[in-house]
């Protein structure tokens, strides 16, 4: 089997599984978003957060909600912009898209301030791009656009 071959195999598998390498995180687990439920703070600390994964709230509705606020917001337990909307289906999809801290309380009653606050720190998302050498320079093919790097790469060592 050539080299070619084979690096072109590589490159078709990495790109198929860097699309799924996105993750949910249920905050708290089994436990839930939830008054008296684990210590959040702990709960994060045993997680790695990255851009294109999502954390799923879940938590019986009417009874807490989800409200994105600022670290101040977070450590003061309030909501200091008016026109923040709280999420409140009971299982809600946060979608982490950018890379930086991110803050979320529950803003019912004195919830936050019985510890219904998490703080994640999001990293920059994998490179986009997988970078293909060849013999006549570099090849960039978008890896979601698997199949057309590996033919870049095959075209490039043939030519």
């Amino acid at each position: 089997m050539s080299s070619a071959f084979l690096i072109a195999i590589v490159v078709i598998v990495a790109a198929a599984v860097a699309p799924t390498l996105a993750t949910e995180h249920v905050v708290g687990d089994g436990a839930g978003w939830t008054v008296g439920g684990p210590n959040y703070a702990d709960w994060a600390r045993g997680h790695d957060f990255r851009v294109g994964d999502t954390l799923r709230f879940s938590y019986t509705i009417g009874l807490h909600n989800v409200l994105e606020v600022s670290r101040a917001d977070a450590e003061g337990c309030t909501s200091s912009d008016p026109a923040a909307f709280p999420y409140m289906t009971g299982n809600d999809s946060v979608s982490l898209t950018s890379p930086g801290e991110k803050w979320y309380i529950c803003d019912l009653g004195d919830h936050c301030l019985k510890g219904m606050k998490l703080g994640i720190t999001v990293s920059a998302p994998p490179p986009s791009a997988v970078t293909v050498p060849s013999a006549v320079g570099e090849v960039s093919c978008g890896w979601m656009h698997l199949l057309m790097a590996a033919y870049c790469y095959w075209m490039n060592m043939i030519m």
